[in-house]
């Protein structure tokens, strides 16, 4: 499978800041009553702050290099549990602490916000858990948690501690998506009638996602886009799920279905389709490919997220190959192709100035009740209606699997 090697070994290390760079971004930077911070050698009222980051893999790698290039960043501190992945990360982002334990970073009081980007996904929980009791602003990849309970607990913690948690669907931040919601919102496409969304990612990856958690397509990439149409469609609420699976390429490897397909009920009578797989076959595309029709009573929005615009070829290697098509995005030299670098950015931004983040928590674990029918309607072969019930004194199952672990 073709891949562009610099985003794959962590972008390799190397990570320049030119001096231009470095001053377009503080140029462009709105000032700030307060007390001023340093940086370099003059003296400016732009505050900065103290950001971690809680695994450094594929995803973390990406959101420690954006951290270590803002300048509203004045130390970047990781935690890796392994030594080479951290040394390699640690030289490449010139980290002020780096370490093996995560825990270390609890006794750091400086740090403000902390992004955990750990796998696998039962330690969101735990860790996420761990920072907000201590008040520290956190930014969580999805999933939010393994059950809706989990959810729950880290919503009202959030919310009891004041402040800011987010979950990583980095879609919101693509400008294919934030022009789909803006067309929704000033009423361009009319009233909405119906959303489709076809997503799918490679085998390889497909593989290591569905290897390492037992959660389902929906869980981990339908996801995405369940936030996605939520966002679009509010103050819309989903009100009934139906699922289906396939199970032929996965389940023989490690019994995971090769996609889901679900549809979700809205009280206002749209209807949303919405598939996720992880079986594509090596090379096409790269690692995802995304089809989205919105039609309204006054018109309809396509959106190609195939990633097929940019393909490369070479003598070396006989046909094309699309490089540019991982859904986490990469650095190509100075900028960021992709929305996960400026969807880091932003949670800075939120913490510095004291604004709701752009997902808040309520809207992660709303998608987080859909995807969780969507299994439960898989298994019933039944619709499933929504809001689900909860039980708060049910186990914390990711403390049970991460016991003696974390």
């Amino acid at each position: 499978m073709a891949r562009n090697r610099r985003n794959q070994s962590f972008l390799m290390g190397g990570i320049a800041k030119p001096n231009w760079a470095r001053s377009a971004r503080l140029a462009s930077i709105p000032s700030r009553k307060g007390p001023g911070t340093r940086i370099g050698r003059e003296e400016t009222d732009v505050r900065q702050i103290e950001a971690a980051i809680v695994g450094t893999g594929w995803c973390g790698g990406i959101r420690a290099e954006a951290l270590s290039r803002n300048l509203l960043v004045s130390k970047l501190h990781i935690a890796e549990s392994r030594e080479a992945r951290l040394r390699e990360v640690a030289a490449a982002t010139g980290a002020a602490t780096a370490t093996t334990e995560w825990r270390r970073l609890l006794d750091m009081p400086g740090i403000e916000a902390v992004f955990v980007c750990a796998t696998p996904e039962q330690n969101h929980f735990p860790m996420a858990r761990a920072f907000l009791e201590q008040g520290r602003h956190v930014f969580l990849e999805k999933p939010l948690a393994l059950t809706l309970e989990e959810g729950d607990e880290l919503v009202a913690l959030a919310r009891r501690q004041g402040v800011k948690f987010t979950i990583g669907y980095s879609q919101r931040f693509a400008p294919k998506y934030a022009y789909a919601k803006q067309q929704i919102a000033d009423g361009v496409l009319g009233d909405p009638v119906s959303v489709l969304i076809s997503r799918h990612i490679g085998r390889g990856l497909g593989k290591k996602i569905s290897g390492r958690v037992k959660l389902s397509p929906a869980a981990m990439e339908a996801t995405h886009d369940i936030d996605f149409v939520l966002w679009c469609l509010a103050p819309a609420r989903p009100v009934k799920v139906y699922a289906q699976e396939v199970r032929k390429v996965m389940a023989p490897v490690n019994g995971a279905p090769d996609c889901n397909w679900i549809m979700i009920t809205m009280d206002s009578g749209v209807v949303v389709t919405i598939g996720a797989g992880w079986i594509l076959p090596p090379g096409y595309p790269n690692f995802s490919s995304t089809w989205i029709e919105i039609v309204g009573s006054e018109g309809a929005l396509m959106v190609d997220d195939t990633h097929r615009d940019v393909a490369l070829m070479r003598m070396s290697q006989p046909g094309s190959v699309f490089p540019l098509s991982t859904m986490p995005g990469e650095y190509v030299g100075h900028v960021y192709a992709g929305a996960m670098a400026p969807e880091t950015d932003a949670f800075v931004d939120a913490v510095i100035r004291d604004r709701e983040p752009l997902v808040t928590p309520e809207q992660a674990l709303l998608a987080m009740e859909v995807y969780t029918a969507a299994d439960l309607s898989i298994e019933t072969g039944e619709p499933v209606r929504l809001p689900l019930a909860r039980n708060p004194q049910a186990e914390r199952l990711s403390l049970t699997l991460t016991e003696g672990v974390l």
